[in-house]
């Protein structure tokens, strides 16, 4: 059985790792972003930014995306001086169309007959603002793209799942993560966490730019 308390020779390295890290925060509201920040084993702060998420006229769905991700960051990087704070953003397309977040029941209805049978494109843009810099080598940005086949459901079907998961603040019209899963026929993707809203393949990769050393105690 494992001893409830460590030895102080246990406690002393793990203590140096967290005093050395970077302090990482996560600028989001999502829960599943935080759920797969968590992954990481490495301790982070959670704070809410509020901006306008409207995407600007004519503005590609891509650019919307990583505008949102940096927009989300440099808002909380004010509030935490000299850390490592994480933006992200997600913008669902179809037939080059934005595709935003229904929020109402009937809005969702539309979208998810809209794309029943059809291959939408999810942007996933990933910023993290190093405030230990400044101007360009204080950010670095990615889009990750994810590309997602749709059932052919039945409205009824569609419908059904609406009411159980209501998911009327996800773009797209459905939780990936949850009891959406169900009504993906197909998911393509460099990496895998990114239609969740975290990108982690693309993450680890500017973390470790950044300094972040994820198996140091070891």
């Amino acid at each position: 059985m494992r001893p409830l308390f460590q030895g102080i020779s246990d406690i002393i390295p793990a203590m140096k790792h967290a005093s050395t890290q970077p302090r990482l925060i996560l600028a989001s509201s999502s829960v599943y972003r935080k759920e797969l920040l968590s992954r990481l084993g490495i301790p982070f702060d959670v704070a809410v930014p509020n901006i306008d998420e409207s995407p600007l006229a004519g503005e590609a769905p891509e650019a919307t995306a990583l505008r949102l991700a940096q927009a989300k960051a440099e808002a909380i990087a004010v509030k935490f001086p000299g850390g490592l704070v994480i933006g992200s953003d997600q913008v669902a397309t179809l037939d080059g169309e934005q595709i935003g977040k229904p929020g109402t029941h009937e809005n969702a209805l539309k979208q998810l007959q809209m794309m029943r049978g059809r291959r939408v494109i999810f942007h996933t843009a990933l910023c993290l603002f190093d405030g230990s810099k400044r101007g360009k080598d204080a950010v670095q940005m990615q889009n990750v793209q994810t590309f997602v086949t749709f059932r052919n459901l039945s409205d009824a079907e569609l419908d059904a799942y609406l009411r159980i998961e209501q998911p009327y603040d996800c773009a797209g019209s459905a939780r990936n993560e949850a009891l959406g899963i169900a009504i993906l026929e197909k998911i393509e993707s460099d990496d895998p966490t990114a239609l969740t809203g975290l990108p982690l393949i693309a993450l680890t990769t500017m973390l470790r730019n950044a300094g972040v050393h994820f198996f140091a105690q070891y």
